[in-house]
Formats: C-alpha cells, sequence, structure tokens
C-alpha cells in the first residue's frame, strides 16, 4: 500500500480529514517511524485505542530480528542508554538511544518514552516495532510497547556501559563514554534550530587517536589542554568521518591524569582504510606513483578559496586568483589506491621551496607546471608514510595529510617479514634473499 492509502483508510476509520491525516503520516515515515507504528501512534491521536488487529508480536532472539518483523517482543540486557533531544513535528522530545543484547546478538533501540533504562537491567519489551536503520534492524520502544524488567538476570558476552576508544566510534554510535585530551577547542555561534547558538566545535584525541566533535551545550570543562571524561555522548557524519557530539544530556568531568595522544593511532593497509568509508586520524604507507593534475602552483579564489582555472571560479566567476602550493599525489600500497592532498606548508617541504620560489621559477620558465615536474621528480617511486583525515566518496578517496615523511622502513627487512608468513620452499626463500 502507498501512504496516500494508509491515510484514507485511517481517515475512513477515525472519520477525521484525510489531508490532516496525510500530513501527520508523512511527518512520521519521513522521520523513518515504521508504517505500522505511525498508524497506531495516529489512532491513538485521533481516538481509537486500537491496534489494528492481528495476533500478538512473536517473541524472537535478537539476532533472528529483522526490519520485515513488524512487531516483535524480545527479552534482552541494556548494554547502554543515553538520552538526548530532537526536533519532532515542530517539538522538542527526549529520546533514548542504547544498545541490548541476548545470548545471539545485539541490536539498537530508541525509546520514545521515558521507561528508566539503565545499562545492566535484563528486559523483556513487548509489541516492539522494527524498522530499518542504516542496513540493519532496530527496535523502536513506543506507547504501545509494554516493558518490563525481569527480576533473573541474563548471561550475555558483551561488556555492559559504553566506554570506548575513539579509533572504535563509528557513525550512529549512542552513549559512548570516553576519556579524551581537548586538542583544539574554538567558540563559535551558528544559525540553530533556535535561532542564534553558542557551540563549542574541535578535535579530541585519545591513545587510539583523534576525532572532530561539537559541544552543544558548551561545558566549561572542555578547552584547550584540558583532559575531561564524557559519558553519553553520540556519534554522527561530518563531512565524510564520525564526529563526536557533546549534548545537554551528556556528562562532563575533569580528568585527573594525562593522555598520550596518538600512541596507538590507528595505521592501515590503504585499501582497509578506505573500506572504512572515512576515518578521521590515520597512517597508511604506500608508494607515491603519480602527481596528479592540478598539484604544484595553483591559484585559489579569493571568496571562497576553491581551486580556480583560468580565472574563473565556479562560484564567483571572474576573480584575481590567489597564488598558493598544492600535491595531489598517488598513493598505492598494492592493496588499494588513494589521494593524499598536501596543503602549502607540506608542499613546499617536498618541492624544497617557498611559494616564492615557486613563482621565481615559473616566471623564468613562463610556464607554471614546471612547479609540479619539480615535485614528481622528487617524491614519485619513493614509499611515504602519510597521516591525516580521509574521506571517501563517489569521486574516490583522499586523504587530507598532515604529515608526509618518506618511510625509513628497510625493503629487504620487510620482504624477510613476509615471507616468514606465507609458506615458502626454503630453496626459493634462499633464492628470493639473494635476489634482495
Amino acid at each position: 500500500m502507498q501512504l496516500e492509502d494508509h491515510a484514507e483508510e485511517l481517515a475512513s476509520d477515525l472519520g477525521v480529514d484525510k489531508e490532516e491525516v496525510t500530513s501527520d503520516l508523512q511527518n512520521l515515515v519521513e522521520y523513518s517511524v515504521p508504517i505500522d507504528e505511525a498508524k497506531r501512534s495516529l489512532r491513538r491521536k485521533y481516538g481509537d485505542g486500537s491496534t489494528g488487529g492481528g495476533d500478538a508480536p512473536s517473541s524472537k532472539d535478537v539476532a533472528d530480528v529483522a526490519p520485515e518483523d513488524g512487531n516483535v517482543t524480545v527479552t534482552g540486557v541494556v548494554l547502554t542508554a543515553g538520552k538526548r533531544s530532537i526536533r519532532y513535528q515542530g517539538d522538542d522530545h527526549v529520546i533514548v538511544e542504547g544498545r541490548l543484547a541476548d545470548e545471539t546478538g545485539v541490536i539498537d533501540y530508541t525509546s520514545w518514552e521515558d521507561f528508566g533504562l539503565s545499562p545492566g537491567d535484563t528486559i523483556t519489551a513487548g509489541n516492539a516495532s522494527v524498522r530499518e536503520w542504516d542496513g540493519e534492524p532496530e527496535l523502536n520502544l513506543g506507547e504501545s510497547t509494554s516493558l518490563s524488567v525481569e527480576e533473573e538476570s541474563l548471561e550475555v558476552p558483551y561488556g555492559i556501559g559504553g566506554k570506548a576508544d575513539l579509533a572504535d566510534l563509528q557513525t550512529g554510535d549512542r552513549a559512548a563514554d570516553i576519556e579524551v585530551a581537548v586538542l583544539e577547542c574554538e567558540r563559535r555561534t551558528i544559525d540553530g534550530r533556535d535561532g542564534e547558538t553558542e557551540i563549542l566545535s574541535g578535535v579530541f584525541g585519545d591513545e587510539s587517536g583523534r576525532l572532530p566533535f561539537t559541544n552543544w551545550e558548551p561545558a566549561p570543562e572542555i578547552e584547550e589542554r584540558n583532559t575531561v571524561r564524557i559519558e553519553n555522548a553520540y556519534v554522527q557524519e561530518f563531512r565524510g568521518v564520525p564526529e563526536v557530539n557533546v549534548s545537554e544530556f551528556s556528562t562532563v568531568t575533569d580528568l585527573e591524569r594525562e593522555i598520550d595522544v596518538g600512541a596507538d593511532t590507528s595505521t592501515m593497509d590503504v585499501g582497509e582504510a578506505v573500506r572504512t568509508g572515512g576515518i578521521y586520524d590515520v597512517c597508511v604507507v604506500g608508494n607515491v606513483i603519480a602527481v596528479r593534475d592540478g598539484s604544484g602552483l595553483i591559484q585559489r579564489c579569493p571568496e571562497c578559496y576553491r581551486v580556480i582555472q583560468k580565472g574563473q571560479c565556479r562560484t564567483h566567476g571572474d576573480v584575481d586568483g590567489i597564488d598558493d602550493l598544492r600535491v595531489k599525489a598517488i598513493v598505492d600500497d598494492g592493496t588499494g589506491t588513494l589521494t593524499a592532498v598536501l596543503d602549502d606548508e607540506l608542499t613546499e617541504q617536498v618541492y624544497g621551496g617557498t611559494l616564492e620560489d615557486a613563482l621565481e621559477q615559473a616566471r623564468e620558465a613562463m610556464d607554471q607546471e614546471v612547479v609540479a615536474d619539480r615535485i614528481r621528480e622528487r617524491i614519485v617511486g619513493r614509499e611515504y608514510c602519510v597521516r591525516g583525515h580521509l574521506s571517501v566518496d563517489e569521486y574516490g578517496a583522499n586523504l587530507d595529510a598532515e604529515t608526509f615523511e618518506e618511510s625509513d622502513d628497510d625493503p629487504e627487512a620487510r620482504a624477510q617479514e613476509f615471507l616468514e608468513t606465507v609458506d615458502v620452499d626454503p630453496t626459493e626463500r634462499e633464492k628470493t634473499e639473494v635476489d634482495a
């Protein structure tokens, strides 16, 4: 059935205006509320307490819950429970989000009512609706859900609580507890949902790496060079990478210990890094196989700072460009490729001169491409360790480099290490070692 058919059925059953029902139903569905749950909600709103008939929802193990189930009854342990506020149909609404587990698996849930859920509780949720979220089933606990706390605890093979390292956080995570150093922090005023809103934004770091953050209700503890513990943070995607969100429901306290930021920063194969879909702080090692067009001496728009071609900005038209340096180097390690983008400072290092030097070289040659050619001569064919922020989209994988250093690994030692991980005939190994 199409949405209008559902709305017409409801309007007929309830004796109310179809356009009003259609509008309400559309709002619910746009927020990914399952259609059956949305219809029950509207029946309650317009005074019909029926559930639409049918048998009681079947009891299911968590691993067997699927989006097409509609409604189910599950018993499990609350692993995490975190509050946050959303704007729904023009009103602010507090929801509780987290993860629920039994012996068979883990599932995310959203509770639209305050059931008083706490990590460690063993609960039975009857008539919980199921929707698909990011390709996975998610439980929705609402007014039609019956929820009870069981006296006998269920043993599950999962940790209770949201403690996590930054490197382990993924978009969609809720109720996360982290201990971090505040590496960068800026107070900004944005145009929020209630007008001008003051927020904090910057970068957190821990032993595993770094992630950007937004603090929607500025906490005094969050300031540069401070270390803090944050409970009940959630993670959303921002510019292709996970971002930590600290809300009015998060708890922020000072941490009385130092944090060695980046001591265990993720080092990945290029292919593995690309498959993450985006990661804020990662290190890859590979060979520069080419330097792409648009490298070397470039010009940028003075308004938006985008790269321009022949004095033309795609947004601002004919402009007087600002000279700058950039490198777009293709890095390959055998498992995949990405484009490492070097800013002006890193480009000066690999070029071996300043912007003024590059301009002088281009004037003498009457061709600015000589700058890119010199960079190619210096880096193509060499192996580099590149650390930075990786984003992946339909145009490919780009790593905005923060460091770009020639690798000091011994190729012979690396070949020896590889041979020890595979089954190679001793005679062939000796030949390989001699060739190396």
